[in-house]
């Protein structure tokens, strides 16, 4: 088992930007990651299975709704936080980051801004603690850059509702305890259920043979006449603008968390560099390979200061949908870049699993494309900066 020896980048001082709870919250999540996801993350990836036993340690960390009040179970945390917490999951594994974010932001988010004060009580203090794990249901197996036109739909039926439909690409799905599950009404207006484990007729079956994402529980989520109570409604938001709000948080914790990814790559392919003597020296002395490392920090850099950007305007509740798209397509961009340029600095042991750089490349695949497509992304701006809509 190697020793993680990681060192994070950070070219133009960005510490100093940081508060002292900021590199607190972040030092905590750093030193654990290298401590209980490290040592073991290949080797899950590897078998195609979620490591279970860190749920405990991810909420100890604060990584379950790091920004919801105190007083539900969360940390209190600003955005900032929340992004530095992602960055460093992710640094380890964007599986492992993905079930923190999908928990936090699709799951706890929209229980505590669309929910009531029962709903916040019952559900956001057990989710904070990892004792009850969430999922997001959004996506249909025919409906994933369109989510307004899904099918999945409920009906009154007087003294609850009856649940129809499927939702695919699930992340967490096969072990959640709770799915925020978007439906249409009657009328086809979109509302956000709370669907729960057992509930006669919801099953997660769990999907297989994944190249990407590898060490996170992917699923379905299938509603067959499931009976869900009226107070299982979220009530204080509803029409697409809900789940989309959820997703921008979501978008921003990626934003962050593609960060450490990169990071991981360059660290390594630096350290590489350095020991790897082809030709009677340091491949790291070659101008080409100093050319790689080059442009890795440079836009590392530059996704860094657009991200703390970012967070501090997401704490002033500035920021716009359009400006988190643009940071989480440009920053997974950046990292998928620099995994395949780090791949080829390590040569034939970049594929093998005695680095992380080729799991990282696999996961940033996935990554790349969900919660919002690289395309996808690349038309919101282009909507926001023209005020012409090419989505339709």
């Amino acid at each position: 088992m190697k020793p993680d020896l990681f060192e994070a980048p950070d070219y133009y001082n960005m510490d100093e930007l940081l508060t002292e709870e900021h590199k607190l919250v972040r030092d905590a999540a750093r030193s654990w990651v290298k401590r209980e996801v490290s040592p073991i993350i290949e080797d899950y990836a590897q078998r195609a299975e979620f490591p279970s036993q860190i749920i405990n340690g991810l909420a100890e960390i604060g990584a379950f709704g790091p920004y919801i009040p105190v007083e539900y179970g969360g940390a209190g945390l600003d955005q900032i936080s929340y992004g530095l917490i992602m960055q460093e999951i992710e640094r380890g594994d964007s599986g492992v980051r993905s079930t923190a974010s999908v928990q936090s932001s699709l799951v706890m988010y929209p229980i505590w801004k669309y929910g009531n004060e029962a709903q916040r009580q019952k559900y956001l203090p057990k989710l904070a603690s990892g004792e009850w794990m969430g999922c997001f249901g959004l996506t249909e197996p025919d409906h994933g850059s369109n989510p307004g036109g899904m099918v999945t739909n409920f009906k009154d039926k007087g003294d609850h509702y009856l649940l129809n439909g499927a939702k695919m690409w699930i992340s967490n799905a096969p072990f959640a305890q709770v799915a925020v599950v978007w439906a249409k009404d009657e009328n086809g207006r979109i509302h956000g259920l709370i669907v729960e484990r057992g509930m006669e007729g919801f099953s997660t079956p769990e999907t297989h043979n994944k190249w990407s994402l590898r060490a996170s529980a992917t699923g379905e989520l299938i509603f067959d006449n499931v009976k869900v109570p009226k107070e299982n409604l979220l009530p204080n938001k509803s029409g697409l603008g809900a789940p989309l709000g959820c997703l921008d948080s979501a978008r921003y914790g990626i934003a962050w968390g593609a960060i450490g990814a990169a990071m991981d790559c360059y660290d390594t392919a630096l350290r590489y560099s350095k020991e790897r003597i082809q030709f009677g020296k340091p491949i790291g002395s070659f101008q080409l390979q100093q050319k790689k490392l080059a442009e890795m920090i440079t836009e590392i850099t530059k996704a860094q200061l657009l991200t703390w950007r970012l967070g501090v305007l997401r704490n002033e509740g500035k920021a716009t949908s359009a400006q988190i798209s643009m940071a989480k397509r440009n920053n997974v961009d950046m990292a998928i870049n620099i995994a395949r340029e780090a791949r080829q600095m390590l040569g034939g042991m970049g594929i093998t699993g005695e680095y992380s750089i080729m799991r990282h490349s696999m996961n940033l695949e996935s990554v790349i494309t969900y919660e919002g497509t690289h395309d996808i992304h690349l038309l919101i701006t282009g909507l926001d900066i023209t005020g012409l809509n090419a989505f339709k």
